[in-house]
């Protein structure tokens, strides 16, 4: 039996030790190990994005990078930590290989790291020191490196997977206990190679050969936990993207074998028959790696909260980004929002109006003291309330004692025994009668429901469906401090400007002269005019609490009111123009290469452009490789801009590419290559950038 299993049942029995074997809860279906759950209880912790990237402004390297580059002269590991720690993170993931190939510690089988950079002449060592600064603060380390390596010549050759399993060891040997290794998903394509400069292919589900490589790392680490998306199950699941959300349904099982769909990635397997939660991986700034362009793209408090309950709040771990800036430390807006976040969890989560309650069940397991109602409020989290093997929906009553706000239900299964319920809601005592304030679907690790305000004297969990009987080992009641997210603000095609938001019962207020907005700014009433190049900054302002949002800020270019799509005459093309990230146009009826022209009606000096792909979770035609022209009479086109948008598939952010300034007319976008490798070009919106 694996160690890890037996240590589980070990605990579970001691847990339950005053139990006869009749009355405690037997496990139902997987169960996760001893790893997976120490790592489940740190609930959040921190990727550091930080190589070659760095330096030049890029998402992805591509393996011919100057060593030279890499001169971080500030370096203080010891100041991510204190970030960290300081924000809640129980430890650090630092990307020590990212697919560029460049080494982040002195590897004796590369001449690619840090070894021959010019930091500390060449005797530095990243991982030293952020192990150093982790053992100092309290934080546990954790290790990424990419499969894929564009430097290495023998990337795609059996020969490579023996200098890749060798940095593992390197890794995993000298640098004290790591509790988690992470494996990008990134496989294959355009490199250096060693000189090569070639495209490169491999078989995701074969090359890697996973299963002794997990032997070994496994050997080398027992209490690590794995992360990685392919087909050979790992410890730990990708959630199927980076924008920060797991599904609302979430179970901690996969099958053990097999490629996944992003449906099983995202909401689980509600019958699989392996435990493999849920992390959910973001970054704090749009991209992972520092952008100089991204300062003020910091996520605000409200977006970073909305993290927090749609990757914690459901049954998920959350792995949020810093991107390192070249001089070697986090920028002091990432570390500003950061612990802004973190003191915003601290408020949300004060004052458990549950604990201390009286509460009673509809039916409670064996004898009423062992399993009993109080068990789930006693806020012990090896203690729960469980019932009878035969009841799989149950009600739960706690009685606040006296009139509260409430906006806030959070719930635990003891999920040592299995996860179990599939179905449940949430009522509150309001004047005399019950109300359903919220339901959900499954609970696992942590659940958290938010709700509009009301004043109850009772709250009433109801379990409607459960795979076997249920086991909660935590409820909490709270009436958590209002965050408004910054408004969204866009500009249609006409040039109507209109403001809006995802939560309910804020007024706005804007400006247009750069000046930040307040209450005596202009009251937004409806879209309004603005043509031509404007910047509109605006707040969401809830008059019943006085508080206000983050500033939304956009800048708008000239105004799209002329343009028109050349050789299409599908209508529905003009949505790529309408301002709506919503609304989407594909092109289907060319192969590849496809060009997408756009005429501007008249003269601009244009410096740049503007991409955005689909944005919907199944979207198709995400342009990885592209070139761009520009021409004056859409006849004579000159090159301005060519290369990949890296990271594209998983992280669908606006790609904005910037270049010198030419007088153009016309512009033509030309789709090389898209993420499916089909001849379909999508757009949710197509811009330019003028001087």
């Amino acid at each position: 039996m694996n160690k890890h299993i037996l240590a589980g049942i070990v605990l579970v029995i001691s847990i339950f030790i005053s139990c006869t074997k009749t009355e405690a809860p037997a496990p139902y279906g997987p169960v996760p190990t001893e790893n997976q759950m120490r790592w489940q209880e740190m609930e959040y912790y921190t990727f550091v994005h930080f190589s070659l990237n760095t330096y030049t402004d890029q998402s992805w390297g591509f393996g011919n990078e100057d060593i030279s580059l890499f001169n971080p002269t500030e370096l203080d590991c010891r100041q991510w930590a204190r970030i960290c720690k300081e924000a809640g993170m129980k430890g650090i993931i630092i990307t020590a290989k990212h697919h560029s190939g460049f080494c982040l510690w002195p590897s004796e089988y590369t001449e690619y790291s840090v070894k021959n950079a010019p930091w500390k002449n060449g005797k530095g060592d990243v991982v030293r020191e952020l192990a150093d600064a982790c053992e100092e603060f309290g934080l546990k380390l954790g290790i990424y490196v990419s499969p894929w390596d564009r430097n290495h010549p023998d990337y795609g050759k059996p020969e490579y997977i023996t200098y890749f399993r060798n940095q593992i060891r390197e890794l995993l040997t000298n640098y004290g206990p790591i509790f988690e290794i992470w494996f990008d998903g990134a496989n294959g394509g355009t490199g250096y190679y060693g000189g090569a400069n070639e495209d490169r292919k491999i078989d995701r589900t074969t090359y890697y050969d996973w299963q002794p490589t997990y032997k070994m790392i496994r050997e080398l680490q027992p209490d690590i936990v794995i992360w990685n998306d392919g087909g050979d199950r790992a410890d730990l699941r990708w959630v199927g993207t980076e924008e920060g959300y797991v599904g609302e349904t979430n179970w901690s099982l996969l099958n053990d074998t097999g490629e996944v769909e992003w449906g099983m990635l995202h909401f689980g397997h509600e019958n699989g028959n392996a435990w493999v939660p849920a992390e959910v991986n973001t970054s704090i700034r749009p991209e992972w790696f520092y952008h100089p362009a991204e300062d003020d793209k910091v996520k605000s408090v409200p977006k970073l909260m909305e993290t927090y309950y749609n990757s914690i709040g459901r049954n998920a771990t959350l792995l949020l980004n810093f991107p390192v800036m070249p001089n070697g430390l986090i920028h002091p807006g990432d570390e500003k929002a950061a612990l802004e976040m973190a003191k915003a969890v601290k408020e949300s989560f004060a004052v458990n109006l549950a604990e201390n309650s009286k509460a009673e069940a509809s039916n409670v397991r064996g004898n009423a003291g062992k399993f009993n109602a109080l068990k789930a409020i006693d806020g012990n989290s090896e203690t729960c309330w469980a019932t009878d093997d035969s009841i799989t929906s149950a009600s739960l009553t706690i009685e606040l004692g006296k009139p509260a706000l409430i906006n806030r239900f959070m719930v635990q299964e003891f999920i040592r025994l299995g996860q179990r319920v599939k179905e449940f809601n949430v009522e509150a005592f309001v004047e005399g009668d019950w109300k359903e304030i919220c339901r959900g679907t499954t609970i696992g690790n942590k659940r958290i429901l938010r709700f509009p305000s009301v004043e109850a004297t009772k709250v009433r969990l109801n379990i409607t469906a459960s795979k076997s009987c249920p086991v909660i080992s935590n409820i909490g009641i709270y009436n958590a401090p209002v965050f408004l997210n910054a408004p969204s603000i866009t500009r249609s095609q006409p040039g109507d400007i209109s403001i809006s938001t995802n939560d309910i019962g804020p007024v706005f207020y804007y400006t247009l002269d750069g000046s930040e907005p307040n209450p005596q700014s202009t009251l937004y009433s409806g879209p309004f005019q603005a043509d031509g190049k404007v910047e509109v900054r605006a707040i969401a302002y809830d008059p019943a609490s006085g508080k206000s949002s983050p500033v939304g800020v956009e800048k708008f270019d000239i105004s799209k009111k002329g343009w028109k799509i050349e050789g299409v005459t599908d209508e529905n093309a003009i949505l790529i123009l309408d301002g709506n990230t919503s609304t989407t146009w594909h092109q289907r009826d060319k192969k590849m290469p496809v060009d997408l022209i756009v005429a501007l009606g008249e003269k601009y000096n244009v410096c740049g452009f503007r991409y955005l792909s689909d944005q919907s979770r199944w979207s198709s035609g995400i342009i990885t490789h592209y070139r761009f022209y520009v021409s004056e009479d859409n006849k004579n086109w000159k090159l301005v801009s060519e290369g990949e948008f890296s990271n594209i598939k998983n992280n669908l952010s606006l790609q904005v590419r910037d270049f010198a300034p030419l007088r153009a007319r016309y512009f033509k976008l030309r789709a090389l290559k898209n993420a499916s490798d089909d001849d379909v070009a999508g757009y949710a919106e197509v811009d330019i950038i003028t001087d």
